[in-house]
């Protein structure tokens, strides 16, 4: 007797609920709810983990639909996307003439790519390549996922010419892997695929610079291709990073494994903060050369250094002959009482509104003219700007280094002349992925630094700061990210052995999130993202590294 055929789970899907067979496909399910949802459903939530629409009901358990709208389902709908691009690139241009095809990075709304080999990139060819997408797509070319040993997944890997993902492979301490094959294309993601081509219905594929972009919905409008408006600077500072760190051998976290297990690890840090030094060194030789120059303006997302980087550049003008002096735009709060509200009638501290924008443009006018000025300092506790007898006059020679959420918006520094200003846009530009085919996004490298700062200087837990997250970006989108653009240089904070660095150090922070809790699933995704690293200890680490801002142990205060 097939008792699979014969037992009945009960499922819960909100208020309601259903008996179906054992064996039944979650694709099943989710196809008779379908019609519920204003997008597709790409996965499903089993009680608190993600499941893919092939797996098969096994238990009773309480489902919820996870759709493009949601950061998992979009997350799975551009790994899958990205799979049909790659079967259709290789079916287009023939894999005897394809020495490489990367994934570099996100670029508004849509992925970087660059290509190697014996053919010619151009518009023609993307358009073949698209063409062949939507084939595959209208035909719904099942994704098949299989399971195998590790050994035999860096076999299968290594005799497509997937070096770098049977590299990876070999360092971890699983003994099974997934591959996922559409048609004749097999490849190792890292994270959930939809389970056919079909549910890849909007996106586009345009060249950009030395290679093309390969365009897709935002997550607040999964039915449309995002707006593909990039940051050319931003553009620029990860470019420039990306070629130096494979000029440098490391381009991939395989490569940084075999650094790290060889012994070699020391090295590749001092190489790698010998080129932040001088990248910082240049940004001071280049304010010290505009003469006119009196405000350093520093602004940045969460977790981009920008203090230790507002330190250390302050360091290397000394060396250029300037007196630096730092200036914490956070003084010139305005008075809780006067603080505006948002929508929900919580105060709004990350808005212009929140500036006494006027003072603070009164006391820099003042300074600019050589006149002394009362400095402010603004008491948290009571909610309240003070002055205490703190007084600055700017001579010959003076800068004021001033960091801020709002320094590159030229609304907070109206008054004060263009050319005394020097804008600096920081963020961690990370440009180091898994492999050729699965990026890390530079939000998550950042995550990882807020997770382990706010846990060792404000003691907070993982779920805390994973929790706040969503808010602190979309602060970011409306504070910072518009006016990236309108930065002097673009500063990139990151480093490229950070992760395996930080490692050992959220490790047990995330393992401290509640299973069942709304976090959960985040930390599980960075938890599975960690494992790829082995981890590097800081004893190497210079004092002066921006990473002792989040691990400790720096000369700065921070």
């Amino acid at each position: 007797m097939n008792m699979e055929n014969n037992q009945m789970f009960r499922v819960t899907m909100g208020q309601t609920a259903r008996d179906y067979p054992a064996g039944t496909t979650f694709q099943t399910i989710a196809d008779q709810v379908q019609g519920d949802y204003p997008h597709d459903v790409l996965l499903v939530n089993r009680n608190g983990k993600l499941c893919e629409l092939h797996k098969k009901l096994d238990r009773d358990c309480a489902l919820t639909m996870v759709t493009a709208a949601d950061r998992p389902g979009m997350q799975t709908y551009e790994r899958t996307a990205l799979l049909l691009l790659l079967k259709a690139f290789y079916d287009t241009v023939g894999r005897d003439k394809i020495r490489r095809v990367r994934v570099e990075y996100s670029l508004s709304h849509a992925l970087f790519l660059r290509a190697m080999g014996d053919f010619t990139l151009d518009k023609d060819l993307l358009e073949r390549v698209e063409a062949r997408m939507r084939a595959l797509a209208a035909e719904k070319m099942p994704i098949v996922k299989q399971s195998m040993s590790t050994d035999d997944g860096v076999e299968r890997l290594r005799a497509m010419g997937m070096e770098d993902k049977a590299r990876l492979l070999s360092y971890r301490i699983s003994s099974r892997v997934n591959l996922y094959t559409m048609g004749d294309f097999t490849d190792y993601f890292y994270g959930y695929m939809a389970p056919n081509a079909g549910y890849v219905k909007c996106f586009a594929l345009e060249p950009f610079e030395d290679g093309f972009i390969l365009r897709l919905p935002a997550l607040e409008t999964p039915e449309q291709v995002g707006p593909f408006t990039p940051s050319m600077k931003v553009f620029r500072a990860m470019h420039d990073a990306e070629d130096r760190s494979a000029a440098m051998y490391v381009s991939n976290v395989a490569e940084m494994d075999d650094i790290v297990a060889s012994g070699q690890a020391t090295q590749m840090i001092l190489a790698h903060e010998a080129l932040m030094e001088k990248r910082i060194g240049d940004i001071a030789e280049e304010i010290a050369s505009r003469k006119d120059v009196r405000f350093v303006m520093i602004a940045g997302p969460s977790s981009s250094g920008k203090t230790t980087f507002s330190h250390r550049l302050s360091t290397q003008l000394m060396a250029c002959g300037l007196r630096p002096h730092p200036i914490a735009t956070d003084n010139y709060f305005r008075n809780r009482e006067d603080t505006p509200r948002d929508a929900n009638g919580q105060y709004d501290f990350e808005g212009l509104g929140a500036m006494d924008v006027e003072q603070f443009n009164s006391d820099m006018s003042r300074l600019l003219k050589g006149e002394t000025v009362d400095m402010p300092t603004f008491n948290f506790k009571k909610g309240v700007r003070e002055y205490n007898g703190e007084k600055l006059t700017l001579g010959d020679g003076d800068v004021l280094v001033i960091e801020g959420i709002h320094c590159l918006n030229d609304e907070f520094s109206h008054s004060l002349p263009k050319e005394s200003k020097y804008k600096i846009y920081i963020s961690c530009l990370t440009t180091l992925n898994i492999d050729d085919h699965n990026r890390i996004p530079t939000t998550d490298a950042r995550l990882l630094r807020r997770i382990e700062r706010d846990a060792r200087t404000r003691g907070y837990g993982a779920q805390a700061t994973i929790k706040m997250w969503p808010s602190v970006r979309r602060g970011e989108e409306q504070n910072i990210f518009p006016y990236q653009d309108s930065a002097d240089t673009v500063f990139n904070s990151s480093l490229i052995y950070e992760t395996a660095l930080l490692k050992p150090y959220v490790q047990p922070l995330l393992f401290g999130v509640p299973r069942g809790s709304d976090e959960y699933l985040e930390a599980k995704r960075l938890l599975k993202f960690l494992d790829y690293f082995l981890p590097v200890p800081a004893d190497d680490v210079p004092q002066t590294s921006l990473m002792r801002e989040f691990v400790g142990g720096g000369i700065y205060k921070t």
